[in-house]
Formats: structure tokens, C-alpha cells, sequence
């Protein structure tokens, strides 16, 4: 209860503290924190998201995902949609059509692009076409008794397979550059210091509503039951117990916060496309939740912020060696510190 209370109180000052120093204090003073930053943290608060939701799955259930790229990627493209339309006659081709199409010679919105004018509609897309296809594909996969590396490299292959279809220009989703160009949320300028402020804040006000809905989880019936599956699968299904269905909810529960993640990102960097669907942006998170430590849920939040400052460090003095730091990082982690950080903090307090 005290390490939940402190952790609230963190970023209770930290959501305070980002407006303050950067629309309070004029750019030059001492105290201003730059765009740069706010833009910075808020990525790094949903990359956290990610981490948070790989670690209920992945430290509680087990179930180590290498496709989590993917639900994070649609949920990006499902605001993106939104945001593309928000351009309205603004683009290069002065036309209601998004650029892309113009350029493609499309003559009209696909039938996908139905609520792409709706922003509560396009978010109730993006949350709940990744958590769909979290269900189809987990229940088959878990019905199937797939586990162990045998679903890691399964739910990589759905995730290469997606990328390659979203490369492709007929599908709608604008081939290989993507979505970019965005201008307006809800009829308001992205490129204002307020917007940015609040754009992060709202991260940060998801990634505390994503923690405390895993706490409540994992500390449930449910979330016991979840653990005991990790452990003894096998005894658990004995015991009258079906596997699948808590397996399949904490996957499906899981894609959804990464599709959160997903959609709060994309206005915060300005663009999305297939690449955040390729394997790498999948194994990252598993490394962001494996340094900070699995199955404590606050530590991959850690990790995340931890590997993704260092890197922020890294790629701007050393950029050509930040990989070699990367895997060090994962070897050294998983030899001497199976833990995480939370580990090594534990060690510490004794």
C-alpha cells in the first residue's frame, strides 16, 4: 500500500510539475522545459503502457508475446484515420480525400474509413479492432494448448504478416509512408504548447488508469488463478479450471492497453506507418519489462523509462552503437539480474 501510494504521489508531481515548468515559464528561463521534453515524456509514458500491459500477460500469465507491436501499431492507425481527416483541405491536393488517396487516384473513402470523421468513434475502433483480433487469434492459439516459445514466434509471424499487408497501397492505410501531416484533434491546432502539455497529461493520466486496472487484477481471484496457470498449468485445468478463459482475457485485455498506447501516441510524434509493426518495436517491449522486472507491474513502467532515456542518451552521442548497448543490456539483465531493477532495488532494502 505505501510503495502504491508513493508511486501515485510520483506521478501525481510529475503531471503537475510538466505544465507548470513548460507553459508558466517563458522559453530561455532557467525552469522551462522545452517541447522537446514534453513531447519526450509523453512518449516514454506510452511506451510504458506497453511495458505495463506485456508484464500482465507475459510476468503473471506466462505468456511471452512478440506481436504487441501490433495492437499498439492499430491502435496508431486507428486515430490516424481520425487525424488525416481532420486535414480536411489542407493538404498538397486541396481535396476531402486524404493525399495519399488523391495520389493513388482513389475517388472515394473505402468503406473502413466509414467513422473516420468521429473522433469517439474512430477510439472505440482503435481500442476495439485490436481487442477483436486479440480474441480470435487467442482463442485458437490457447484452445490449441500453444504456449512457450511456440506462441512467441506465432504471434511474431501475425505481426510480420500485418506489416507486409499495411506496405501494401490498396489497402487504404497509406502504403509505406503511412499517416503524417496532422493538424487538428477535435478541431484544435496539434502544434500548441497547450495541446502538447495535454496530450501528455492524458498519457500519463492513462498509464496511472492501466496500473491500477492491472493491480485490481492481478490481485483478484482472478489475477490468483492467472499466476497459478504460470505456474502449473496442468494442476489448474485438474482443478476444474478452464485455462483459456483467463488466458484469453488478460491477452485481449492486454492488446487493448496497447492499443491505448497506440492512439495516444500518434498525435504526440506526428506520424504512423508499418514499421511500428515490425519485430523489433514487439522484442523492445519485452526487453523494456524484462529490465525493469517481470510480474511487479510497476517495474517494466521502470524499465520502459529506463531504456528508453538511455537510448534517447545513447542514439544522440553514440548512434551507430546504441544496438550493441541494447543487447549488453538484455544479457547482462538476464544473467546477473533475472529480476530486473526491482530485483536489484529488493537487494538493496536488505
Amino acid at each position: 500500500m505505501k510503495r502504491t501510494a508513493l508511486i501515485a504521489i510520483a506521478i501525481a508531481i510529475t503531471l503537475l510539475l510538466v505544465p507548470l515548468l513548460h507553459l508558466a515559464f517563458p522559453p530561455g528561463h532557467a525552469l522551462h522545459l522545452s517541447e522537446f521534453y514534453v513531447g519526450l515524456l509523453g512518449k516514454f509514458l506510452c511506451f510504458a503502457i506497453c511495458a505495463l500491459a506485456l508484464d500482465l500477460i507475459w510476468g503473471f500469465g506466462g505468456i511471452l508475446s512478440l506481436g504487441h507491436g501490433l495492437f499498439f501499431a492499430l491502435g496508431g492507425y486507428g486515430m490516424g484515420m481520425y487525424l488525416m481527416r481532420q486535414i480536411g483541405r489542407e493538404g498538397q491536393y486541396q481535396s476531402d480525400l486524404p493525399d495519399f488517396m488523391v495520389f493513388l487516384n482513389w475517388k472515394e473513402l473505402p468503406w473502413h474509413w466509414g467513422l473516420s470523421d468521429s473522433l469517439v468513434g474512430q477510439i472505440i475502433l482503435a481500442l476495439a479492432v485490436p481487442g477483436l483480433l486479440a480474441a480470435v487469434f487467442g482463442y485458437f492459439a490457447f484452445r490449441s494448448r500453444i504456449q512457450g516459445v511456440y506462441f512467441s514466434i506465432i504471434t511474431q509471424a501475425l505481426t510480420v504478416a500485418a506489416m507486409l499487408l499495411f506496405f501494401r497501397n490498396e489497402t487504404g492505410f497509406g502504403g509505406n509512408n503511412g499517416f503524417t501531416d496532422f493538424k487538428r484533434i477535435a478541431g484544435m491546432p496539434l502544434n500548441t504548447p497547450g495541446m502538447k502539455v495535454g496530450l501528455c497529461v492524458a498519457s500519463g493520466l492513462a498509464l496511472i488508469a492501466c496500473y491500477l486496472v492491472a493491480r485490481a487484477l492481478t490481485q483478484s481471484r482472478w489475477g490468483r488463478i492467472l499466476q497459478a496457470i504460470r505456474d502449473a498449468e496442468g494442476r489448474v485445468r485438474f482443478l476444474g479450471y478452464d485455462p483459456v478463459a483467463f488466458k484469453l482475457s488478460a491477452y485481449v485485455i492486454s492488446a487493448v492497453m496497447c492499443a491505448l498506447a497506440g492512439a495516444l501516441y500518434v498525435p504526440q510524434v506526428g506520424i504512423i506507418n508499418p514499421g511500428e509493426m515490425s519485430p523489433a518495436a514487439s522484442i523492445e517491449m519485452a526487453i523494456w519489462a524484462a529490465v525493469g522486472g517481470r510480474g511487479t507491474l510497476i517495474g517494466p513502467v521502470i524499465g520502459a523509462f529506463f531504456v528508453n532515456g538511455t537510448k534517447s542518451v545513447f542514439t544522440a552521442v553514440w548512434p551507430e552503437g546504441w544496438l550493441y548497448v541494447l543487447g549488453a543490456l538484455f544479457i547482462a539483465v538476464t544473467l546477473f539480474l533475472p529480476q530486473g531493477l526491482m530485483g536489484l532495488a529488493k537487494r538493496f532494502k536488505k
